[in-house]
Parts: structure tokens; sequence; C-alpha cells
């Protein structure tokens, strides 16, 4: 039945930490869809390099925004979020209590938070123009005319980098000025998954480089060149950019495995930064014996509070 109240399961941390195995339980053991939040999962045939659910899993159970977006196009928080919400909408209207999952802060924070992100239109001759530029000047102008977005973007992130010139130069504001927060009409229980041992974490982010290169991640990359360009956009994110270098002779297959492995890591302490400053999540430990329990207990809690409280406001 559906109940007064409605609400969404967000889960959320770092790469590595296992985010997915924990989703796709919950969301089979409660019979409710369940919603990427990842940047890159977004795109078609970035596949391995991106940890996207394999055909198996997906088979098992549907993952929705997942394979929506063509490598070549410009993919938009405000564009995610309007597919998000019509999807727990929908959720919302059969009583069910979708399960959200990625790593992406900003698809999560918008979501959660209520984001009012402006639609602007990409521009390709603006674009075309801004990808000319070599990033860390890109960085270095953005920082100037959005310094609280500038803070908010690494120095490599060279695709929310032009995306967020775009808005600048086609809005005449700063992107993080035009963006407002209305709050959700639902209530959300945030689930954060984290490693506190780090070198565990190393261990989990070095297990899996290894785990995608065998299964056919360099060959993925190969393909990817092939198809759409080496100065594609896509290509030069965490770990297609090393193995890049790998296939263009400039590094060995070692060398770019152990960047790929630090470069992750560092990614990781920059998503618990984030994920730091979001209030309200409840975090477990990864490596903790009884985490699946200890979520489960946490999600229950939350769902019949959802209820009791549907319930009360019927009264």
């Amino acid at each position: 039945m559906r109940t007064e109240r409605s609400g969404i399961i967000a889960i959320c941390g770092p790469t590595a930490a296992g985010k997915s195995a924990v989703a796709l339980q919950l969301a089979q053991h409660l019979q409710v869809p369940l919603l990427s939040a990842d940047s890159r999962q977004i795109y078609r045939d970035f596949t391995i390099g991106t940890a996207k659910p394999s055909a198996a899993e997906q088979a098992q159970w549907p993952h929705h925004l997942i394979d929506i977006a063509d490598p070549t196009e410009t993919f938009t928080v405000a564009e995610y979020k309007r597919l998000a919400d019509r999807l727990i909408t929908a959720a919302h209207e059969h009583g069910q209590t979708p399960i959200v999952v990625g790593g992406t802060g900003l698809y999560i924070q918008a979501l959660v938070e209520g984001l009012a992100i402006p639609a602007v239109a990409p521009n390709p001759q603006l674009r075309h123009q801004l990808e000319a530029i070599p990033q860390p000047v890109r960085h270095a102008f953005l920082q100037q005319v959005d310094p609280t977005g500038g803070r908010a973007i690494h120095l490599n992130d060279s695709i929310r980098t032009v995306r967020s010139l775009e808005v600048y130069y086609t809005a005449g504001r700063p992107l993080s000025q035009l963006q407002k927060r209305i709050p959700p009409p639902y209530s959300t229980l945030a689930i954060g998954l984290r490693c506190n041992d780090m070198n565990r974490l190393t261990e989990r982010i070095a297990a899996r480089v290894n785990g995608m290169l065998e299964l056919g991640w360099l060959e993925e990359v190969t393909y990817l060149r092939q198809t759409y360009g080496t100065d594609l956009p896509l290509l030069q994110t965490l770990g297609y950019r090393e193995l890049g270098l790998y296939l263009d002779g400039q590094v060995s297959l070692d060398l770019a495995k152990k960047d790929i492995v630090t470069h992750t890591r560092q990614f990781a302490k920059r998503q618990m930064t984030w994920f730091r400053r979001t209030p309200g999540i409840v975090w477990f430990d990864r490596d903790d014996a009884a985490v699946m329990s200890n979520i489960q207990k946490a999600v229950a809690y939350f769902l019949n509070d959802l209820h009791r409280t549907g319930t009360a406001g019927n009264d």
C-alpha cells in the first residue's frame, strides 16, 4: 500500500567500497527499483573501466540510468535529476521506496538536497573553443569566475570544468550561484559505505584493477579510441587516461596499473571529503563482518518510520 510519506534509500561512498553489491542485495530483498548515480556509467560502451554492473547482475535485477547516453553527448546533472525524479515518482506511485546507488556526489546531492539546476543547453561552438584550451588553463579560468565551483572540481576533471565554463559564459553567472535547493517531497535514508583501513581500500582497488584488466579493459580502451577518437573527453577520465598512455607507448603496463591504483585511491579520498560535507549520512565500515545485517536494520527502521508516520498522518 502507498503510505502518506514517501522516501528513497541512497547508498554512497568512495569507489571500491562495495556499494553496488549492497544495493543489489537490498533491492532484491525489498523488491524495489535500483537507480545508478554514477556519472560515467550513464555512457554506453564505457563498461569495464566504470565498474558497471555485469550483464548477469543486470539480468538478476534491473538497473536504471545505465547506458542511457552516447559517449559524445553532453549529459548534464540537470538531465540526470530529471530522469531520476521521474523514476522515483513512478516508484512512489507504486508504494515503493527506490534505492539510489553511486559515488558521484553531485548526483546524490541533487536528489537528496533537491538541487534545482539550471537547464543550460550545450553550446557546441563554445564547447569546441573551450576544449582547445589546455585543462590547467581552463581550470584556472574557472577558479577566477567561480571560486566556489572551482574548489569543488578537481584540477584534472576536464568534463565538469568545461561544462561549468559553458554555463558561465552562456548564462552570465557561475553555476554555483544558479543552483538552488528545493527540498524534495520525500524522506531520505543516506547510507555511506567506507573502508576505515585505507590500506585495505588500496588492496581492494588493486584487486579490482587487475580484475578489470582480466575482463578485457585494455581491449575496451582500444575499441573506444578507435571508435570515438583519442581526444574524446571521457577517455581522459580515471583509468582510461592511464591505459591510453600505455597504448601510446609512453609508459609500461605495470606503471599504468600502479598509477591507476594511486589515482583511484586519491579519488576515493576526494569522494570521502565530499560526502563528509553532506549531512545526515549514516556510515558503515565495509569490512565489518556485520555490515549487511546492520544496514538492513537501519533500512527496516527507516521504512517502519515512514509507514508509522504515514499512518499517523491519516488518523
